[in-house]
């Protein structure tokens, strides 16, 4: 069992940046890919990246690679998502999730595919 709380979100201005933070509880920690995903409201949680146990496979949508880092540290248990050049439609809640047995590269970028989630943090980017 993997339980996950996301902080770090916020308001910021187009351009700035933020810091995401997931923090995580369970022994499986170390051994589970993790990925951020995004949801606004109406719209379906699309996803924004992820990477695998050693934090050395890493995976992004189009729409943030070049802006956003994901990374982790598995001696605290913690995933971070650095995003910066921050835009206005990146305004959204967004999600931390851990997969356990990932087999596909598919899977990483496939909400449906994720066993735990953390509850969001909203971030809101003005324009």
């Amino acid at each position: 069992q993997v339980q996950l709380v996301e902080s770090g979100g916020g308001l910021v201005q187009a351009g700035g940046s933020l810091r995401l933070s997931c923090a995580a509880s369970g022994r499986t920690f170390s051994s589970a890919a993790m990925g951020w995903f995004r949801q606004v409201p109406g719209k379906e949680r699309v996803f924004v990246a992820a990477c695998g146990w050693s934090g050395g496979t890493t995976y992004y949508a189009g729409s943030v690679k070049g802006r956003f880092t994901i990374s982790r540290d598995n001696a605290k248990n913690t995933v971070f998502l650095q995003m910066n050049s921050l835009k206005a439609e990146d305004t959204a809640v967004y999600y931390c999730a851990a997969i356990r047995a990932p087999r596909f590269a598919s899977d990483y970028t496939d909400h449906t595919r994720y066993d735990y989630w953390g509850q969001g943090t909203q971030v809101t980017v003005s324009s």
